[in-house]
């Protein structure tokens, strides 16, 4: 029990701190949380996926490797959520809502501080993190479109979201500089420094921007719901990245990373297709808070679990 508090006081809460300093300066100054996600989006988060893979080495296989395993955990979640969802009997809108609220998870603003945190700023597990958060930028932003609402989605639009993310640059650009051995002037290299380090700290006061905004209570309608989509997220979902990165005999550091990175409570990009397409938005929105919550303990479970075995 002693090491499972160390793990919650030195690995989770020291997130929860920075996530509630963002819930208070936004319940007093109601900042505009639009200009803080575009100032993540494009500026520090791009900064840090630069930074981390010019500066660190990280091989094509492993990229793969990672690819790979996403491919499979995407596909087992999707399984078992659709299992869910038959049984349950749910209306299309609240399908689409389910499936976003599990296959779609905080591997930013949550993912890479706990990664930080729980591998002791380790740059190979970081950049292991920072490509899980480059597909789960992605996917939402193509696949999640149509889940939410086919009918309405425009190729066009789809086209122009993907053109317009950083990372689909950002990556190929470092990969390129780093293989060439091709060195970055000190004046670019300065900024993309503090832009880097600003990121975790601004992604975890985005966080708690973002939960300040939601209403924090949970409707008795919703209850079990919710409860099933948590359930799916952060318990479910650990556990199949841990059953893919034995069946794959990943070594054991990179598939360390790969569970913990799986462990991470519910996406906003779920509420985000939620409210832009008028789909379950409450039961996305609740979702996120109910999950981001519970996920000071499931969190600190997965962590100590694998403190034990890998």
């Amino acid at each position: 029990m002693s090491i499972f508090i160390h793990i919650l006081l030195t690995n989770v809460l020291p997130m929860g701190v920075m996530i509630a300093l963002g819930v208070m300066i936004h319940r007093a100054f109601s900042l505009d949380i639009k200009t803080l996600s575009k100032m993540n989006f494009y500026l520090f988060s791009p900064a840090i996926m630069f930074d981390l893979l010019y500066n660190t080495a990280i091989s094509i296989s492993l990229i793969g490797k990672i690819m790979f395993f996403l491919v499979l955990f995407m596909v087992a979640q999707y399984i078992i959520v659709e299992v869910v969802i038959r049984i349950r009997g749910y209306s299309p809108g609240m399908k689409s809502a389910m499936r976003n609220s599990v296959l779609f998870y905080n591997s930013a603003n949550y993912g890479i501080p706990l990664n930080q945190l729980a591998f002791a700023g380790n740059e190979k597990t970081l950049a292991i993190q920072v490509i899980i958060m480059m597909m789960q930028s992605l996917v939402p932003n193509t696949y999640g479109i149509y889940n939410v609402n086919a009918h309405k989605a425009d190729m066009r639009a789809i086209r122009r979201t993907i053109l317009s993310m950083p990372v689909i640059y950002v990556i190929p650009l470092a990969l390129l500089l780093r293989n060439f051995h091709i060195d970055i002037p000190q004046s670019l290299s300065t900024p993309i420094d503090y832009l880097s380090n600003a990121f975790i700290g601004t992604a975890l006061i985005t966080l708690g921007v973002q939960l300040g905004s939601m209403e924090w209570k949970i409707k008795r309608s919703l209850l079990i719901d919710v409860s099933l989509s948590g359930m799916l997220r952060l318990l479910v979902g650990p556990l199949l990245a841990w059953l893919i990165v034995w069946m794959m005999g990943i070594e054991k550091l990179t598939a360390a990373a790969l569970i913990v990175s799986s462990a991470v409570p519910t996406s906003l990009s779920s509420v985000l297709l939620a409210v832009e397409f008028d789909n379950e938005a409450e039961f996305a929105s609740q979702s996120v808070f109910v999950s981001t919550l519970l996920s000071i303990i499931t969190v600190t479970a997965v962590i100590f679990f694998l403190q034990l075995d890998v």
